[in-house]
């Protein structure tokens, strides 16, 4: 029994209680349809009573025959109550901790594991609440009350069933250490199976481009083929365990019904009390042998609760702080430095720089040397691992970590290089730079990003869905979507990370005239790798292996000569060399 997943149950605690005390009642009315039956089968062959005489017994044993039915319809109402709110529950927390861990956390997990993790993982769970729990409670109550009962009525019979009982939980116990390492590899397959295949499909254009789709099918026909041997391995356990638990209940069954039987034959016994207890024997073993029947279910639950709770136990970013900010006036990092991966791969290495509200600042360099990692720490996708950020608002003087998160993204718009558009409408995916605006200041908004004219041409206009990740938009077209959320949302602060990089040079110089009414005034920072787009930068910081090597103007750079020098030479963009 998961632990973790029986601490759920307090979500739906009046749900799980109605379970546990309709479980017990199953017991009683076992019992007492076992009286009942035995009474009237004593009567009618023993006694040749009539049928007016046993008519009340059997009126009585009908509807406890009712009452059992409907006490198990209940029992799998509560029990779908108490999966339905944990399975909701868990969902939207698993949701709310990823958006928590946010890019840092996700992007070095696969998508499709996460996506199989959130959806089918959690829906995994329901057979182990819907199904193993009820039968759990079942096994434990149905036969305590029948020892109950049995106890002073024949005490042989009691040591029988107290003897036999525990052999099936036991040999569960055992078959559960080796169905839970098949369940794992089972779901861990699985996942593997959903990421690659999310892989091959999000890829495809590029894999029959290259001719490379047959190496794929041959690779998703081996995950599918170890998939299927470790799912009909599990399958073989259960199909095994089932029918030796079965063996070993009938077993147990006939064991109590030979030592009955011989005693009622040299006369140990009454008719009735030997019926009475033949019939409640079968009704002992069967919660038992029901458990073993959805013990799989557990295990199956266990294995997608082991990584449901993995990412659920993942420590959060320290986003706790909540001072709050009204306008920042400077940014300064201090000795920052920040690491990917458990520090295997430094990304910035001791920066200091200051930028001063309503500056033009760009940060250069090649691939690698931090750019990046700066607009993370920005955006606080990442942290630092020694020194810090401070941020001056008015007068005061706050560490960016101690600034309440969601207050601080509020002051920035960021458009990186590949940014993501949803299956929504083009309204909509603009619209998610101000939730409140109007049909008015989204238009504007896309002619400034010189969007307006190509979704006006869409099927529906502004109201065209765009489909997963806008895929019936062209790079350049999705790019001044993107483009149009920042504008619309005329923050103080805006992070660009090439995101002029996908658009034709006339695009890109109207949208860079129309950037200038909007940076006016505000903090405007961009990652550069097209070194044309920052000549005009109030500052330029070279990065050169995580550590700035340079900085000042395009025109101090040049005459330096140095690394960004080098730099323009290198890109070729030697009209913008010359001093």
């Amino acid at each position: 029994m998961d632990r973790r997943l029986m601490a759920e149950t307090r979500l739906a605690r009046y749900a799980f209680m109605a379970t546990v005390a309709l479980s017990l009642v199953g017991g009683l009315l076992i019992i007492t349809q076992a009286h009942f039956l035995s009474q009237i089968i004593n009567q009618v062959f023993l006694q040749e009573a009539t049928r007016a005489e046993v008519g009340g017994l059997f009126i009585a044993l009908l509807i406890v025959i009712l009452l059992r039915a409907v006490n198990q319809s209940g029992i799998q109402v509560t029990a779908s109550e108490v999966a339905i709110r944990i399975k909701a529950d868990l969902r939207e927390r698993l949701t709310n901790h990823l958006m928590q861990l946010g890019p840092a956390f996700t992007q070095q997990e696969r998508s499709g594991e996460l996506t199989i993790t959130a959806t089918s993982g959690i829906e995994a769970l329901d057979s182990f609440f819907r199904e193993y729990l009820p039968a759990l409670f079942t096994s434990l109550l149905i036969p305590l009350a029948i020892l109950i009962v049995v106890l002073p009525r024949d005490l042989l019979t009691f040591v029988v069933l107290l003897i036999t009982a525990p052999l099936i939980p036991l040999f569960m116990a055992l078959i559960g250490m080796a169905t839970g390492a098949l369940a794992r590899s089972q779901y861990s397959q699985l996942g593997q199976m959903s990421a690659h295949f999310l892989d091959v499909m999000q890829g495809l254009t590029t894999l029959k481009l290259f001719n490379r789709s047959k190496p794929q099918i041959a690779t998703i026909r081996k995950i599918t083929d170890q998939f299927r041997a470790s799912t009909l391995s599990l399958l073989r356990v259960a199909f095994l365990s089932a029918f030796v638990l079965e063996l070993m209940a009938t077993i147990s069954v006939a064991v109590v019904a030979v030592e009955i039987g011989l005693r009622l034959l040299a006369g140990g016994i009454i008719f009735e009390q030997a019926l009475f207890l033949l019939i409640l024997a079968p009704e002992f073993y069967m919660p038992l042998r029901d458990l073993g029947a959805k013990w799989h279910s557990a295990q199956d639950g266990a294995a997608a609760a082991d990584r449901i709770y993995a990412i659920l136990n993942t420590p959060l970013p320290d986003e706790t702080g909540t001072a709050p900010i009204a306008q920042v006036q400077r940014i300064q990092f201090e000795q920052v430095s920040c690491a990917y991966e458990d520090g295997a791969r430094p990304a910035l290495k001791e920066a200091t720089f200051t930028i001063e509200a309503g500056q033009h600042v760009a940060f250069v360099g090649a691939t690698g040397s931090g750019k990046t990692t700066i607009a993370n720490l920005l955006l606080r996708f990442a942290q630092p691992d020694q020194g810090n950020i401070r941020v001056f608002d008015g007068s005061t003087e706050k560490d960016l970590q101690a600034i309440d998160a969601d207050q601080w993204r509020q002051h920035i718009a960021w458009v990186p290089q590949r940014s993501y558009l949803f299956n929504m409408s083009a309204a909509d995916n603009i619209r998610i730079g101000k939730p409140d605006a109007s049909l008015a200041e989204i238009i504007q908004a896309a002619k400034d990003a010189q969007a307006h004219t190509f979704i006006e041409r869409l099927p529906q206009g502004y109201d065209t869905l765009l489909g997963e990740n806008a895929t019936r938009l062209s790079g350049g077209q999705a790019q001044r979507i993107a483009l149009a959320r920042a504008f619309l949302r005329h923050a103080p602060i805006y992070i660009f990370d090439e995101a002029t990089a996908n658009l034709d040079a006339e695009n890109e110089a109207q949208i860079q005239q129309n950037l200038q009414a909007y940076i006016k005034g505000r903090t405007f920072i961009v990652i550069a790798h097209r070194l044309n787009t920052i000549v005009q930068a109030d500052k330029i910081f070279v990065l050169d292996g995580g550590r700035i090597v340079e900085s000042g103007t395009h025109e101090s750079l040049i005459a330096q000569q140095g690394a960004y020098y080098e730099l323009m030479q290198a890109y070729g963009e030697t009209t913008y060399a010359l001093p």
